[in-house]
């Protein structure tokens, strides 16, 4: 899997992010681009902001047991998979708004670098190394991206 600390992927990460247009379709899904690139921000959101309250209890160690295996591994994401009701969006956003803090995301994780993110606790999972952070952050943004053909 492609290396998201690294500036070069970051760079083409970003010149695919660019080719999106606000008329751009998903070839799969409901979501509209705006709507996938606010989607998107909600893993960033969840390492950079408080915006989103932390599992805890039962769903923390549910999410531990079958969600974090799916997300971090480098296996690809199905097509139409079910969402997570934190990553729903449902109301319409501002494709520039949406697109400018993903690319900032993008930007300041690759800055902050794998040494940063090493055994960081996660939102969810609780911590994880480097490669369930790059796993996690490339194969989701990925996904998306091939969702709308870019």
């Amino acid at each position: 899997m492609k290396n998201i600390f690294e500036k070069k992927v970051v760079d083409a990460l970003i010149e695919r992010i660019n080719k999106l247009t606000p008329k751009s379709t998903g070839i799969w899904g409901k979501m509209n681009v705006a709507q996938m690139l606010a989607h998107c921000n909600v893993s960033y959101e969840m390492v950079y902001t408080d915006k989103h309250p932390k599992p805890k209890g039962p769903m923390k160690l549910m999410l531990k047991l079958f969600v974090k295996p799916t997300v971090v591994n480098e296996k690809p994401y199905k097509k139409n998979s079910r969402t997570a009701p934190a990553f729903l969006i449902v109301d319409e956003r501002d494709f520039d708004k949406e697109k400018k803090r993903l690319m900032d995301h993008l930007t300041k994780t690759q800055e902050l670098g794998e040494d940063h993110f090493h055994n960081k606790e996660s939102h969810s999972f609780g911590p994880l190394t480097k490669t369930e952070w790059n796993n996690l952050f490339y194969k989701h943004l990925n996904h998306h991206l091939e969702q709308f053909g870019v």
